[in-house]
């Protein structure tokens, strides 16, 4: 290393509590890559520093260094995965884009609804579901065609690869304001409102219906489909372009013929589009015979 290298490494990335220079950042932005597949630039440096300073004072260390030789060290999963909690973005709420749900509902539902009822599987993915409400807008779409959907076979999978966000969701509750999107019968209809807390939960009808499961993008994926549709919305985009294909290329082969990708306002397919035809803004209809 050059002198200059040196002095550039050695250099505060970022003025604050704890010592964090260039080094320290790409230890941490290596692992989560390694990890997770995110990209991080060094324009998040300071995105990272404050969301890990917590950590470093509820670990009693120093600085920088010494959380970088916690992270890397052979036995240290457990940190390891908690950095990945903190490090990771979860903006989210119900009804986001909500165009998606509006496709979801009259051209995949609605034509299936007889089918549905005489017995028909339906299971559509929530990939990168945060916190719990895009699912549960996806479930209350459902719903809001065919409300005997809990005794029917069909089921949503809620993944993400925070593991506190899969609790988030699981429990079902959020804040009254949180929920204001949700259309005033639908909300009254499979929510319970908890008026002493100022928050709703949602009703053991409309949870029946979603399962949540931790899931790594860039690890295996267990569920073998096919969905009638997949949601990965605003989830490739800390990813980079060799990466966004392999995530959108993977998911071709467990969507059913005809099966539906809601994607991200921001996001684009790249080379896997040639697996699908547009059906509308950011949805995308799986090619007959791709991905078989």
């Amino acid at each position: 290393m050059s002198a200059a290298s040196a002095r550039r490494s050695e250099t505060p990335l970022v003025e604050g509590e704890f010592a964090f220079n260039h080094d320290n950042f790409r230890t941490i932005a290596a692992l989560l890559y390694d990890m997770a597949g995110i990209t991080l630039s060094e324009s998040k440096a300071t995105l990272v520093y404050s969301r890990l300073a917590k950590r470093l004072r509820t670990l009693g260390l120093r600085d920088f260094d010494a959380y970088c030789a916690m992270v890397t060290a052979p036995d240290a999963t457990d940190e390891r995965a908690t950095m990945l909690n903190a490090l990771t973005t979860n903006l989210t709420r119900f009804y986001r884009e909500p165009h998606h749900f509006d496709h979801l509902r009259d051209h995949v539902i609605a034509p299936m609804v007889d089918q549905i009822r005489a017995g028909a599987r339906v299971r559509i993915w929530s990939a990168g579901c945060s916190s719990g409400q895009e699912p549960y807008t996806i479930a209350l779409t459902l719903l809001s065609v065919l409300p005997q959907a809990p005794e029917l076979d069909v089921k949503i999978l809620a993944s993400d690869i925070d593991s506190n966000m899969i609790a988030h969701g699981r429990a079902g509750i959020y804040p009254s304001d949180q929920v204001e999107p949700i259309p005033a019968a639908l909300r009254e209809r499979w929510m319970v409102q908890d008026k002493a807390n100022d928050e709703w939960r949602a009703g053991d009808a409309l949870r029946s219906l979603i399962t949540f499961n931790s899931l790594n993008l860039m690890g295996s994926w267990p569920m073998k489909g096919p969905f009638q549709a997949i949601f990965c919305r605003n989830v490739v985009i800390y990813f980079d372009e060799p990466t966004q294909e392999k995530v959108w290329s993977r998911m071709v082969p467990l969507l059913a013929p005809g099966g539906r990708l809601y994607i991200g306002h921001s996001e684009r397919l790249g080379a896997a589009v040639s697996h699908f035809n547009s059906d509308g803004l950011t949805v995308y209809r799986k090619k007959e015979g791709a991905g078989a």
